[in-house]
């Protein structure tokens, strides 16, 4: 776990602190000025967009290449001829991979083998005492929201939204939305079941001419005309509401307080300030069409939920409705809680390094054994083929091998084992048994074997 601050220079301002393990999480927060730095934080952002995890590993294995060609450049070998090296090494790794990589098959009845992998992600995190119960919630939050016959995983459609209080263990998949809003007035009911929803874009308010206007009242009678007229307006709009045969409606904007007691007294509960995105999720997954104008709203157009409810949090004022039971389940929510700030977000980034493995393996499910056993194994093989090479690639090509064994050492090193002693071994048995399995025992679970482990 890496802890790092951010202090304000200004007097009046609170100084921040963020606490992560995240590679990219920590590389953005500091302030680099060296140029090749600054493109080694692009390359981990650009792996944490891409791929989600090993935003770590990238940058070790990226400075180790960068270390071993400066000593290239000192014996005189062209920058070209380095480059070169490496992209010959890199061919050779890539082609090794694949022969060493195993075939992770699942199904919606067997998800084992995603939970395992999920568990692998998660053990270096916050979370990893509660690895079995997050890898579950993840997976099952891909697979709700998977397309398996084209192998894609839309991430946009799972969303992780967190509220500080509770523990880690009351994090829980929520087979629908959360929005953190709460109904719009508070005698309305807390839990609607079997529910018509109309999702509206326009406000709870009267009609406002375009240019600048200015209304005279002197009399009492004008004042009354005016409220009743402005009154009518809120009745036929929330009686529209209810022809059409709405339940519940979720409006984006706000709602007048006239409007607000109407709908409270018409037995009409009513959400109000729901963002954009999820009006959208919302309209997908409850089958709703989004209504510009109260004139447009029919039957037709209105979704359906099982379960809405407005869910509080111990003495605090914060509210978060919770609809479930949609009809397209096409948008899942992960709902995380977290004992303060730090901790929510971290586990947030944890989850999203699960989610983004767990859609990887729906798309491919190759998988090579970790410990730096893969490493390892490709370095040897990219060390024989820089003998089969004549020029002086075959210098960049060791180089490139060398600086793959950064990955095991550095794994040697954290885990408190002599680095090169373990990595030499290693190395010496994968020589001997050819058995591109064997790995550094980081857990010292007393096996090199990381199919076992």
């Amino acid at each position: 776990m890496f802890m790092f601050h951010q202090y304000s220079h200004m007097p009046n301002q609170v100084a921040i602190c963020s606490a992560a393990n995240d590679g990219a999480t920590i590389l953005e927060q500091m302030e680099v000025q060296n140029q090749i730095g600054k493109l080694l934080v692009e390359l981990s952002k650009s792996q944490d967009h891409e791929i989600g995890d090993g935003t770590t590993g990238v940058v070790v294995l990226a400075g180790s290449l960068l270390e071993q060609a400066e000593s290239l450049l000192d014996m005189g070998i062209h920058p070209l001829r380095v480059a070169e090296g490496y992209e010959m090494g890199c061919k050779v790794a890539t082609a090794h991979l694949d022969t060493i990589a195993t075939k992770w098959d699942f199904s919606q009845d067997n998800l084992e083998p995603l939970i395992q992998t999920c568990m692998t992600t998660l053990s270096s995190k916050v979370v990893g005492r509660l690895k079995r119960p997050m890898a579950e919630i993840c997976v099952k939050a891909v697979l709700a929201v998977a397309d398996l016959p084209r192998k894609d995983v839309n991430l946009d459609l799972i969303k992780v939204e967190g509220k500080v209080g509770g523990a880690m263990a009351d994090t829980r998949l929520v087979e629908g939305i959360v929005i953190d809003k709460d109904f719009s007035h508070p005698q309305m009911p807390k839990e609607l079941k079997d529910v018509k929803v109309a999702i509206l874009t326009c406000p709870f308010e009267p009609p406002k001419p375009k240019t600048k206007h200015k209304v005279d009242i002197d009399t009492v009678q004008k004042f009354e005309s005016l409220r009743q007229a402005e009154q009518q307006y809120f009745v036929d709009m929330v009686q529209k509401c209810k022809d059409a045969g709405a339940g519940l409606v979720i409006c984006q904007w706000g709602f007048d307080d006239e409007a607000n007691h109407l709908l409270m007294h018409h037995k009409l509960p009513a959400i109000r300030w729901v963002g954009g995105v999820e009006i959208e999720l919302l309209a997908m997954a409850t089958g709703a069409r989004i209504v510009p104008r109260f004139e447009e709203l029919s039957p037709d157009k209105l979704g359906f939920a099982k379960s809405v409810r407005e869910v509080g949090y111990g003495t605090t004022k914060d509210r978060s409705i919770i609809i479930e039971g949609c009809p397209n389940l096409s948008a899942v929510t992960i709902w995380v809680r977290g004992g303060n700030r730090m901790v929510l977000d971290e586990v947030r980034r944890s989850l999203h390094d699960a989610l983004c493995v767990a859609r990887n393996l729906v798309r491919d499910n190759s998988i090579v054994y970790g410990g730096g056993s893969a490493e390892i194994s490709c370095s040897l093989a990219v060390e024989a083929a820089a003998d089969q090479v004549v020029g002086v690639e075959q210098y960049a090509m060791r180089a490139f091998a060398d600086a793959l064994e950064a990955v095991p050492l550095a794994l040697a090193e954290n885990s408190g084992l002599p680095s090169i002693e373990s990595l030499t071994a290693v190395k010496a048995r994968q020589l001997a048994e050819n058995n591109p399995h064997l790995g550094i025992d980081c857990n010292d679970r007393g096996t090199n074997d990381m199919r076992e482990q």
